[in-house]
């Protein structure tokens, strides 16, 4: 009887022995660990809907009530670099998915890489994000003190809104494109501010997956990192035909 206590205080120290060196103390199992993780990952997208569906009915509500306004404003955003932009966050998709299953077959210079470059994407999205709103600075089109509605009471002022034949608004309506531009630099901004803690996340997991970090089965990380990755671009592919795209002519 005496014996009992040593032999269960060996038992429990030979199964915390044999736990993986990433499980926490406070879970009985990996598996335990992981399901744990992946509903927290979850709960927090969903927060993060529910932030970018506001603005998005917010948007959708505005639009429908000053059309004219919005019309003429989403002339002066360019096509050109937001389908580059779109092009580029696909890619960085496909290479933030390519490095998860680089994490789970266990290939540890494929993972690197496929991290590397969607490093190099997202910033290449924010390049050319500051692009285009040193275009706004320049016209200026950020709402504050300083917001010109030149381009829009007078449309052959602007060769943009001259090349799109736009009709000159009313002063009331064409104060209106403040709230537009408002709204661009809201959602816009919040998206960036999503993709700089991204890359910044990306250079901490690049530099521990050089350590030989998630290749050695334990690949929640990177899995819960490339949901929160995805999401991120799902929420351009919803902005850039709201922003740029939908009923541009009248």
């Amino acid at each position: 009887m005496s014996d009992s206590p040593v032999i269960t205080q060996g038992a429990m120290e030979a199964a915390h022995h044999e736990h993986p060196p990433y499980q926490r103390h406070h879970f009985e199992t990996i598996g335990q660990q992981n399901d744990a993780t992946n509903f927290a990952m979850w709960l927090f997208l969903l927060t993060e809907i529910m932030f970018f569906g506001g603005l998005f009915t917010a948007y959708l509500i505005l639009r429908n009530w000053y059309y004219p306004a919005f019309v003429a404003a989403s002339h002066q955003l360019n096509i050109v670099w937001g389908s580059a932009n779109t092009a580029v966050l696909i890619t960085s998709s496909f290479t933030m998915a390519m490095g998860v299953w680089c994490a789970e077959t266990r290939r540890k210079s494929g993972l690197v890489l496929c991290l590397v470059l969607t490093f190099l994407l997202g910033l290449v999205f924010l390049g050319i994000k500051s692009i285009e709103y040193s275009e706004k600075i320049e016209k200026h089109h950020v709402p504050g003190f300083h917001y010109s509605i030149q381009s829009f009471v007078d449309p052959a002022s602007d060769p943009v809104a001259a090349a799109y034949g736009d009709k000159p608004l009313a002063l009331d309506m064409a104060r209106k494109t403040e709230l537009y531009f408002f709204l661009y630099f809201a959602m816009t901004g919040m998206h960036a501010l999503h993709m700089i803690i991204g890359i910044a996340i990306l250079g901490f997991m690049i530099f521990r997956a050089r350590a030989g970090a998630y290749t050695m089965g334990h690949v929640t990380f990177v899995e819960n990192f490339g949901l929160y990755w995805h999401f991120v671009d799902i929420v351009w592919i919803f902005l850039f035909p709201l922003l740029y795209l939908i009923s541009r002519h009248q």
